[in-house]
C-alpha cells in the first residue's frame, strides 16, 4: 500500500503510477461501468477506504476511465496530447508557409528585373 502514498509534491506520479486495476475494483465483476452498482458512489467510497485514496481522487479517475472507454460523454485522457501536437504541426506549417512567401516573392522579384549581359 505504501506504494499509492507518495508526497503532496508526486501528484503527477502518483496519477500515473496509479494501476488501472484500482479503477476496475470499482466497477462491478464483469462490466464496463461502476453505474451498474445500485450505489456507485458508496461502491467509490468503499473502495477508496480500502485503498487509502482520497473518494474525490478515485471517483476523479473513475469518471476519466468511463470518458476514455466511451460510457461519459467528455474528453478522453489521449486528446489534450493529440491537441497539442496538432497546434505544433500547424505552427510549423504556418512558418514553413511565410518561409516559402518570402522566398516565392523573392524569386519573383528576380525576374522581373531586366538582366543586362
Amino acid at each position: 500500500m505504501e506504494a499509492l502514498k507518495p508526497g503532496k509534491d508526486d501528484r503527477h506520479a502518483r496519477t500515473e503510477k496509479v494501476p488501472r486495476s484500482t479503477v476496475r475494483t470499482c466497477y462491478p465483476h464483469g462490466s464496463g461501468s461502476p453505474t451498474e452498482y445500485r450505489d456507485p458512489p458508496r461502491a467509490i467510497s468503499r473502495v477508496s477506504d480500502q485503498l487509502d485514496i482520497k473518494g474525490k481522487t478515485l471517483h476523479n479517475w473513475v469518471n476519466q476511465a468511463e470518458v476514455d472507454a466511451g460510457h461519459r460523454p467528455g474528453t478522453t485522457t489521449d486528446q489534450p496530447q493529440q491537441l497539442a501536437e496538432l497546434e505544433r504541426q500547424n505552427r510549423e506549417l504556418k512558418r514553413a508557409n511565410a518561409i516559402l512567401k518570402f522566398a516565392s516573392a523573392f524569386f519573383a522579384a528576380e525576374l522581373d528585373r531586366p538582366h543586362t549581359r
